[in-house]
């Protein structure tokens, strides 16, 4: 299984519009964040989007990713979800509309802010073209297979609402989420490679402190956990100098096989 991190940035990505600190003017491209999404791809070649960020036709030019057989949203946070327009270069080539999981409500919500997505009535005109999405409902506890990969969701909290983590195989993926309740851990147990938001070095409401995806990730005990949802507040060398070794903050473009 192979995992490509196509952004790793905050709500705001990096740098900041109309900011000068040192991360936005940093040199190190792996403090050019973009906005989360990432896409998982196993040994058969089945490939699943995780959210679609609004930098995702860049992000998936660049990882050199042509077709993926479904997304997987974590929440209908705009950072998660702006780019879902990009998916049309992907559906315009295929003969069926490209299966959409979230919860129920996030569905919903898509479908309003989205209607020519997921209404299958609303047709381009002749040479033109359009996104195409097959909305699928999943909840928390449920395990849905798509090619080889079976993927369970979990829910965790962020903030008043919910959000979706995902596992599947030896990855867990867990974005947005304030804490990781002891339920959460146990499905969690046995991963390998576990990716955790992490915010500021202080608390905040509706995410992980970098100390407080310390703690989670050791819980947890995969082999690697990588932090992603990063601000301009730390840069890319200086939080991993600061790390344990098995925690590493992860960056646009990276790889990783499990």
């Amino acid at each position: 299984m192979k995992l490509t991190f196509l952004g790793t940035g905050t709500s705001f990505g990096i740098p900041i519009i109309g900011c000068a600190c040192a991360v936005c003017r940093s040199a190190d491209v792996r403090d050019r964040r973009t906005r989360v999404g990432a896409v998982i791809e196993t040994d058969g070649g089945t490939r699943l989007l995780i959210d679609t960020p609004p930098e995702l036709r860049l992000q998936l030019v660049q990882a050199g990713i042509d077709r993926v057989d479904a997304v997987f949203f974590t929440h209908d946070h705009a950072d998660h979800i702006h780019g879902i327009d990009d998916v049309r270069a992907i559906t315009v080539r295929q003969q069926n509309p490209l299966p959409m999981y979230a919860e129920p409500e996030v569905l919903a919500r898509l479908a309003q802010r989205f209607p020519y997505v997921f209404d299958q009535r609303m047709r381009p005109l002749p040479g033109t073209s359009k996104p195409e999405g097959d909305a699928r409902p999943i909840r928390d506890g449920d395990v849905v297979q798509v090619g080889d990969a079976a993927v369970e969701a979990i829910a965790l909290p962020h903030g008043a609402m919910q959000v979706l983590a995902y596992r599947t195989g030896h990855l867990g993926y867990v974005t947005d989420a304030k804490s990781v309740p002891d339920a959460a851990l146990d499905r969690l147990r046995g991963v390998k490679i576990l990716v955790l938001n992490a915010l500021f070095r202080r608390p905040h409401p509706t995410h992980l402190s970098i100390a407080e995806a310390v703690e989670v990730a050791a819980a947890v005990g995969a082999e690697r956990t990588y932090l992603i949802h990063l601000t301009h507040e730390t840069s890319h060398a200086e939080l991993e100098a600061e790390l344990p070794p098995s925690v590493r903050p992860a960056y646009d473009g990276l790889v990783v096989e499990i």
